[in-house]
């Protein structure tokens, strides 16, 4: 098991000690992630400065949070799973829909189905989704600047993912209700 310090406000590399303090005030509290990157505090900014980027993006709220759920359970992340379930549901993304993402089942609108999908593609073949992929994505609505915008939380999830992977990030008791964890082949 490997083991990180999970750093606060007031412990954190110097560097870090703001973001935290500005993470406690967004949040109520430090996510356990956010704490180990600021081990590594230009970490912790970039991952910042991604989720700042993200939010102006063209798609909506409720899309970002399927595109970021979509790529967590691709990349079989146990806590961004549970925490992004937790801030889709804060972002009205429809029970159901959080559901089938988390479960890998088809996603009940069309539309977030089709995000859904190309975002899971687009992990699933290392950034080389098929034509197919584009087409299906394109004739759901969406553009060719959402595939760039998708490419973009794709960075991001992968920063967190991995550092979740490596570090075994313990899930922050906020998002306990949401647990999940990678289902066990048959």
């Amino acid at each position: 098991m490997s083991e990180f310090p999970i750093y606060d406000e007031t412990n954190a590399p110097e560097a870090a000690r703001g973001t935290l303090s500005g993470a406690k005030a967004a949040f109520g509290f430090i996510p356990n992630l956010l704490g180990e990157m600021a081990g590594a505090p230009p970490v912790l900014d970039g991952y910042m400065a991604l989720n700042q980027l993200i939010q102006k993006t063209s798609l909506s709220p409720k899309e970002q949070q399927v595109a970021i759920l979509s790529v967590s359970r691709e990349n079989e992340c146990d806590y961004c799973v549970a925490a992004h379930s937790a801030t889709a549901t804060m972002t009205n993304v429809p029970a159901e829909v959080i559901e089938a993402v988390r479960q890998a089942d088809d996603v009940p609108d069309e539309r977030l189905s089709a995000l859904s999908r190309f975002a899971q593609a687009v992990v699933r073949d290392r950034g080389r989704p098929s034509s197919d992929e584009v087409d299906r994505f394109l004739a759901a609505g969406y553009t060719r600047e959402n595939i760039l915008e998708v490419v973009l939380i794709v960075s991001m999830k992968t920063l967190s993912n991995y550092v979740n992977h490596i570090a075994e990030t313990p899930l922050d008791q906020q998002f306990a209700p949401f647990a999940w964890s990678v289902p066990q082949a048959a």
